[in-house]
């Protein structure tokens, strides 16, 4: 439940992230349905509010690591729809210059993004070694490791967590947990009744928070992006949502029982923060229609100038393929 008082324009700006990240995801599945995307796509539709609610809170010069599910990450942190949408078509104009696809949108520079990654768990390693490398080089940063429930029961979480804690790193972890790991319900492998509580076995610190409401996400994310840059150490904070979509683009989730959706719906981050804003503050329904009508707009732009640019060319192969150029990926 947030605590705070929010102006309209602050709660506009979360309701206009919100809008275009699932105006995004909805372009890209569209495109995947009607075979214009090579590979596969996931996507985070239903979890908005917890993607605009966290990245509000991070700074302009802390980093992060996402997930095969991070294109709401990406929006929500300033991408530009275009290059994102060119990276999933595996266009040259793209984050990766097409090479990395749906599941590798990385800008270290612009976005302070450490890179997606499509191995389940690999950025809890990733953001902890970058949080290591702040400390080492004390420049105030935070990293922020985002993933899902699933890859917290690998034995990497455990490992990192606890070498976090005992070098009191600045590093945050946000999980997204939306219950299902592929098909497996997250209740029937972990003997937790949340995510969070795991952080108590290495002394640090962690919270449950709803991920439906992008003002307690935020909130939440405020504080422990605080904690760590404070020295206090590692944040451990779960959101808890729902996945609309099955594991991947096109996965009827049969696995999970109707009650799941119908809950969801109920609990759907855009229509809550919608009524609020009308309700509590005053905006029409017209008004709102309008900001779905311009995202809408941006990314049919967006769909336009991926399908319209070129492919990476055959003698760029080779290029690209290790970065060697910048502080953080050097070894040290």
């Amino acid at each position: 439940m947030a605590k705070k008082t929010y102006s309209k324009e602050q709660a506009l700006d979360f309701y206009r992230t919100m809008v275009r990240i699932r105006s995004f995801e909805e372009h890209a599945a569209d495109c995947f349905m009607k075979g214009m995307l090579a590979g596969n796509i996931h996507l985070s539709i239903g979890q908005e509010a917890a993607e605009a609610g966290a990245f509000a809170a991070i700074g302009k010069n802390d980093y992060f690591c996402t997930t095969h599910r991070g294109h709401g990450h990406a929006i929500a942190r300033g991408a530009d729809p275009k290059k994102a949408m060119a990276e999933l078509f595996g266009k040259a104009t793209g984050y990766c210059k097409g090479k990395g696809g749906s599941m590798h949108i990385t800008d270290i520079e612009g976005l302070g993004a450490l890179g997606a990654n499509g191995i389940v768990g690999a950025g809890q390693g990733i953001s902890a070694g970058s949080a290591f490398a702040s400390k080492y080089l004390n420049d105030g940063a935070v990293t922020v490791g985002c993933f899902g429930d699933s890859s917290t029961n690998q034995g990497i979480f455990h490992e990192c967590l606890n070498m976090a804690a005992t070098w009191k790193l600045p590093l945050v972890w946000f999980v997204e947990n939306n219950s299902y790991g592929v098909s497996t319900d997250i209740h029937r492998v972990t003997n937790t009744e949340t995510i969070s509580e795991r952080a108590k076995a290495y002394n640090a610190q962690g919270e449950t928070v709803d991920g439906t409401d992008v003002f307690a996400v935020y909130e939440a994310m405020q504080e422990a992006m605080e904690w760590a840059r404070s020295g206090k150490g590692p944040y451990l904070l779960e959101a808890r949502v729902y996945r609309y979509q099955g594991h991947y683009c096109g996965d009827p989730a049969n696995y999970r029982p109707k009650e799941y959706m119908e809950e969801a719906m109920k609990q759907d981050p855009i229509e809550k923060l919608g009524k609020k804003l009308i309700e509590e503050y005053g905006m029409t329904q017209e008004e709102l229609d309008q900001i779905h009508a311009d995202a809408e707009a941006e990314m049919d732009e967006a769909v336009k100038y991926a399908d319209e640019s070129p492919y990476p060319d055959t003698d760029t192969l080779l290029t690209d393929v290790y970065a060697d150029d910048n502080e953080r990926c050097v070894a040290r």
